[in-house]
């Protein structure tokens, strides 16, 4: 990896020096456009309104307008902010974690010591994981001020940028005004369908099927050298699928939807018992050998 910010953490007297790294990557189909009668590819060219002249990227400058005036504000205009310049990640307040509602969470990245010795970086590590506070911390990043929460994961320090609150659009909608009654009945049925499905949740266990499905789509194009039929390659969609649901009665759905997690969970069962009779057994797992 490597580091898109050098910079420190502050709080009090504390300075922590680190390197900012970006803990997310894209795993998307990297795709263009291309022109549907040749296949010759789309790009896109930066002109200047004025000349009509192609301009390189470097002689790019950024401009503001409201709607009669226009301010133009140079790479050196941006640079000279204050903010831009600060190399600080600042300690705001020390809260508790369970008051950063996700809803904030934009994108993260991890922290690595800068510095010959870690102590410092391990103190503030410590300090959160024994007084189970987040850090709300500012720092300056790409000409943005940005608001950020500061926690621990496996012994790493992550940095979760926030979205400030004025850019969390409320959720007001009049079909909610007036709640549909529940009943005692369903709320029970809904609670049996929910321990059904109870697990602890693992990301590994998950794959993103349209990347899945794309990539084998590429991969069978140029198997066969110029096209190939989708549907043959994926099979035919189920009938209706997606479209015009018909609305069912709500306890019948329960009902259905824990008959049918039971009736997995006996085969599951049973398949499970069958195995172990023919395999060895799985070593236990931590939270096991705990119990």
């Amino acid at each position: 990896m490597r580091a898109i910010w050098k910079g420190a953490v502050t709080f009090g007297l504390v300075n922590v020096p680190v390197k900012l790294y970006s803990a997310t990557e894209d795993h998307d189909v990297p795709l263009h456009q291309v022109h549907d009668a040749d296949g010759g590819r789309i790009r896109y060219k930066r002109v200047c309104e004025i000349d009509g002249e192609v301009v390189p990227y470097e002689h790019i400058d950024r401009a503001y307008d409201d709607g009669e005036r226009t301010v133009v504000l140079t790479k050196k205009d941006l640079a000279d902010l204050p903010a831009e310049r600060d190399r600080e990640i600042s300690v705001v307040e020390f809260v508790p974690s369970e008051q950063i509602d996700p809803i904030m969470l934009d994108r993260t990245y991890y922290l690595e010591p800068d510095s010959k010795s870690t102590k410092a970086y391990v103190l503030l590590r410590r300090t959160l994981e024994e007084t189970d506070r987040t850090a709300v911390v500012k720092f300056a990043l790409r000409q943005r001020t940005r608001l950020a929460a500061l926690r621990v994961r496996d012994e790493v320090l992550v940095l979760q940028t926030l979205l400030w609150a004025d850019e969390i659009r409320e959720a007001a909608f009049p079909s909610l005004d007036e709640p549909a009654k529940v009943s005692e009945k369903e709320l029970t049925m809904s609670a049996q369908l929910v321990s059904s499905f109870e697990a602890d949740f693992t990301p590994e266990d998950y794959e993103d099927e349209y990347q899945v499905q794309l990539r084998k789509l590429v991969e069978a194009k140029l198997e066969s050298g110029e096209s190939v039929d989708t549907a043959a390659t994926f099979g035919e969609a189920a009938e209706g699928d997606g479209e015009g649901a018909e609305v069912v009665d709500l306890m019948e759905a329960l009902k259905r939807s824990v008959a049918e997690s039971k009736s997995k969970s006996k085969s599951g069962s049973r398949s499970t018992s069958t195995s172990k009779t023919t395999s060895k057994p799985k070593s236990r797992s931590k939270s096991q050998k705990a119990g």
